[in-house]
């Protein structure tokens, strides 16, 4: 009597070790971003709240319980490391409405708190705008396609671009290739920086679905190195499957770098700032629309996120995935929504239009209840997260 066998194994003791250890990694890799945004964020309020003449209590490293108080400076602010690694802090004299002396954040004019408010977010737009032009200047990585299958009777069969060889089948039954295969280097003479099109994980190829039915000049390397430029005129597909020009695309990634002269990289840097930014409004508005399944993630989505760009890609994606999130933190911040800055600014303009008549209390409350809500909203996103990852 035969006897039917599991072939679904237990994983061993030294994988489950390895995944726990490479985990691990990944969150105290998230909590030092965090923390390093969030402190960079807090020292823009810091720099401008002293500028302006408020007095400040303390600057914090993470969150209480306090750990260790390493200086105190002439104008009587502590500098503190605290136990919880999860950001950073500034403690303004009168930041919560009850102060008479006349230091005091609330003292101050409509637009110097004003200022103070945004000060950390406009810290961290200008560190994501430095981090991207950073990279524009010295090493920005672009995309090559490698061809692995040229199917017939199609635009790239007809000026001989190559596939590569199939070697085999994954254990999901997708074929296997070699990198024998044409690469495209260029199209039209342009280059297709990875970092231009986030939303476009391809972003030659849309550059060829934009240009369907009309003639293209591809600059193709074959596998000996060997580079030459070939004139082909694209068709129009019939479905997305069959393409403009009727290649499989290597699902290896092809990547070389360029370097852009300082005023590019600074042009770049600025674009790519703004299309961040852009990119997390429509997100943010996406949620508004489908928040039973929200299209963004919490703090174990990014995690995920990190482990992948750390193991998976080149060092400078991590460079890139620190300015995005740090263009994140800059436009959540800015909603106005309490107790984010832009929620402060929001009230601090309820309080002059209505010539002062929120009660300090009243303000309290609504800090309070706003505090509340985003803790509920972290729990709701983060449930979805968790069922992501299965």
């Amino acid at each position: 009597m035969g006897v039917e066998r599991n072939h679904h194994q237990p994983r061993s003791v030294s994988n489950l070790m390895f995944d726990f250890a490479n985990g691990a990694i990944n969150v105290v890799l998230l909590l030092v971003i965090l923390v390093a945004l969030v402190v960079i964020h807090e020292f823009g309020h810091f720099i401008v709240a002293r500028r302006a003449g408020v007095k400040v209590h303390e600057f914090g490293i993470g969150f209480p319980p306090r750990a260790l108080t390493y200086h105190r400076d002439k104008q009587g602010t502590t500098y503190t490391l605290n136990w919880l690694p999860i950001g950073g802090f500034v403690r303004l004299e009168g930041e919560d409405g009850d102060s008479d002396d006349p230091r005091s954040f609330t003292r101050q004019s409509l637009a110097r708190r004003i200022t103070i408010l945004l000060a950390g977010v406009g810290m961290n737009v200008l560190l994501a705008f430095l981090i991207f032009s950073a990279i524009a200047a010295f090493a920005d990585p672009v995309a090559d396609v490698r061809i692995a299958q040229v199917q017939p009777d199609s635009p790239a069969a007809s000026v001989g671009l190559v596939g590569s060889q199939q070697t085999g089948t994954d254990a999901n039954g997708n074929p296997i290739y070699d990198e024998s295969g044409d690469v495209i280097v260029a199209i039209d003479g342009k280059t297709f920086p990875l970092f231009d099109r986030v939303d476009q994980p391809a972003p030659s190829l849309a550059y060829l679905r934009e240009h369907a039915g009309e003639q293209v000049t591809l600059t193709v390397q074959n596998a000996g190195g060997a580079t030459r430029d070939v004139t082909v005129t694209l068709r129009v597909p019939a479905s997305p499957e069959q393409g403009t020009l009727g290649i499989l695309v290597h699902p290896s990634l092809v990547q070389s770098n360029i370097q852009h002269d300082p005023l590019s990289a600074i042009v770049i840097g600025a674009r790519r700032t703004v299309d961040a930014m852009t990119i997390i409004l429509r997100g943010l508005g996406d949620l508004v629309t489908n928040i039973t399944n929200p299209p963004v993630s919490g703090p174990v989505g990014i995690v995920g996120a990190i482990g992948q760009v750390r193991t998976e890609l080149p060092p400078v994606f991590l460079l890139w995935f620190i300015g995005l999130l740090s263009a994140n933190l800059a436009v959540v911040n800015a909603l106005p929504f309490p107790p984010l800055d832009g929620g402060r600014v929001a009230v601090s303009l309820i309080q002059a239009v209505s010539g002062n008549r929120v009660s300090v209390a009243a303000e309290r409350l609504v800090y309070l209840a706003g505090f509340v809500l985003l803790m509920i909203f972290l729990v709701w996103i983060t449930y979805f997260d968790i069922q992501r990852l299965g």
